[in-house]
């Protein structure tokens, strides 16, 4: 990370990357965390039981509340200041952190996990609308791709230590390390973040709203989970999409007519807070789809370890650590149009160099040249598709239209893997089908190998008892089925990513060039005091167009 965001290396600029280095810190903990756990579920299941299901209660129970609270958590801070809930936020982190490495049994750990997600869903939001109520626009851009990158690299360094100190240490490590980071930020908070506007005597808490936020973000997140494990028919699954869909569709309504409404529907009339969300529901979705298909892909297709699947898109970090600041700054430059339009579309095309995988892959030839054109685009889209988002938004609003797209991005991930975990699925096992179909039909062992691969599509068939003269051609069908299936999927998520682009160039709009009229030469002649990002009273904005 470069000294400023700013690019200054006065007081004022040491005091803006201090608080840049309070958000990420703030907000590295919550990623770290959603992935850090999965590499710990089989120790801990040993340690405190549970089984399978104490196992995705663990992993599952964070993402749940951290999902379904996120809109409420940015409403929190704009009411009572992003400053005080992003502190509020990072200190029930740490206690939660706490709670979670203490955990004496597994209804313990899970119900920790699940305070450790609504305290993540206070403090995310809160950390970038920090951001946005201490960078002026014109260097929002960069710092948000600061916080991004910074982001990128906590979620692939979470399996990475979590790994490390399972084996070294203990899986309760995992949780009690967020302790002293939690502290540092605490520090930072409140030495070095501002206080920020006075709140407004007028607001107020809107509890319906939040209540059936909650419930209804809660129920849909849920069944999303469930979906890959259950099927869209089962119970556990339509009933809490079902419900959640309607609550959500009643806390709309409610918005609509309440006079302290938590989300003010009329962000969505700004053109460029509405189009960034759509392009964040394509972009997102296509991500989702690329990471979930390819770890699987590589572990059970192409023979990788896992630790070799999940350490094969660290070149993607590591791209965006390096460039996600820089075209953030170029946007903040040029404007974000022409990337949030080219960034998905070069990534895409990364993407689509995926599609030539088969079952022997060779990691330097086949799928490092599509990764680093997929993370160039993507490093190129991030921090300009954010920074657009929140520019549409006032410092009023700045919390709830973070939660807005934080909530958005992850239900995303979730809405895809289902939907097209269920087409890859059908691909799977039609191809499967076509493969041995004179076989499946002259052997009820080939038959019953057959379905048993249907429920674990993209994994290799097990031959337990079919015929020996028939295993290599039912372990060839099954292989090529993968593929074919993987590629399915990754079609469909780079067409995703493709459209996100196409949104991102034919719809956003450049903001108006900011004008400063720097050292006020020609007074209120010249330009307006700019009140509103609290500059010195002689850095003005001419307001002129470009």
């Amino acid at each position: 990370m470069e000294a400023s965001a700013s690019g200054g290396t006065g007081p004022a600029a040491r005091a803006k990357t201090l608080v840049l280095v309070a958000a990420i810190l703030g907000t590295t903990v919550v990623t770290v965390d959603s992935t850090v756990v999965n590499v710990a579920l089989p120790s801990i299941s040993e340690d405190l039981g549970g089984g399978l299901a104490g196992q995705q209660w663990t992993s599952n129970a964070y993402l749940v509340t951290l999902g379904s609270l996120l809109l409420i958590g940015g409403s929190l801070g704009d009411i009572f200041g992003e400053r005080r809930v992003f502190a509020l936020g990072v200190v029930g982190f740490g206690a939660t952190s706490l709670a979670c490495a203490l955990a004496p049994t597994i209804e313990t750990l899970v119900l920790a996990r699940a305070l450790q997600g609504v305290a993540g869903a206070a403090l995310t939001p809160a950390a970038l609308a920090v951001i946005v109520a201490n960078f002026a626009p014109d260097e929002r851009g960069k710092a948000v791709g600061a916080w991004t990158a910074w982001g990128g690299i906590g979620t692939v360094l979470g399996p990475l230590i979590g790994g490390q100190l399972v084996d070294s240490a203990s899986w309760r490590w995992i949780f009690a390390i967020n302790i002293p980071i939690v502290i540092v930020t605490l520090i930072l908070i409140l030495r070095v973040v501002p206080e920020g506007r006075e709140r407004d005597p007028d607001a107020r808490v809107d509890v319906v709203g939040a209540a059936l936020c909650a419930f209804g973000l809660a129920g849909m997140t849920f069944g999303l989970i469930e979906q890959p494990l259950h099927g869209w028919g089962d119970p556990m699954v339509a009933l809490p999409i079902a419900a959640g869909a309607l609550l959500f569709v009643l806390f709309i309504v409610w918005e609509a007519k309440t006079p302290h409404a938590m989300l003010p529907l009329g962000l969505f009339k700004r053109h460029n807070f509405a189009l960034g969300n759509v392009e964040t529901f394509a972009m997102y979705g296509g991500l989702g789809l690329l990471f979930f298909f390819l770890v699987l892909f590589l572990q059970e297709v192409a023979g990788f370890s896992a630790l070799e699947a999940g350490t094969a898109s660290v070149p993607v970090t590591l791209v965006m650590f390096l460039l996600s600041t820089r075209f953030g700054a170029l946007a903040d430059r040029y404007g974000p149009r022409l990337f949030m339009g080219a960034g998905p579309l070069i990534a895409a095309a990364g993407m689509a160099w995926l599609l030539r995988l088969n079952a022997d892959v060779e990691y330097l030839v086949d799928l490092l040249p599509g990764l680093l054109l997929f993370a160039l685009g993507l490093s190129m889209t991030v921090a300009p598709l954010t920074s657009t988002v929140l520019a549409d938004a006032d410092d009023s609003n700045a919390g709830i239209a973070s939660g807005v797209n934080n909530a958005i991005a992850r239900v995303a991930g979730l809405v895809a893997i289902a939907a097209v975990g269920a087409v890859v699925a059908a691909s799977f096992g039609s191809r499967l089908d076509d493969e041995l179909g004179s076989q499946v039909a002259a052997s009820p062992k080939v038959a019953a190998a057959v379905e048993r691969a249907k429920t674990k599509p993209l994994a290799a068939v097990e031959v337990q008892g079919v015929p020996e003269d028939v295993q290599a051609s039912v372990r060839e069908a099954g292989q090529d089925a993968s593929v074919g299936a993987f590629r399915v999927g990754m079609a469909i998520a780079t067409a995703l990513v493709a459209l996100g682009g196409l949104l991102g160039l034919l719809g956003i709009r450049n903001p108006q060039r900011r004008v400063e009229a720097r050292e006020c030469p020609g007074g209120q002649l010249v330009g307006q005091p700019r009140d509103a990002a609290r500059q010195s009273p002689c850095d003005w904005d001419a307001g002129l167009a470009a």
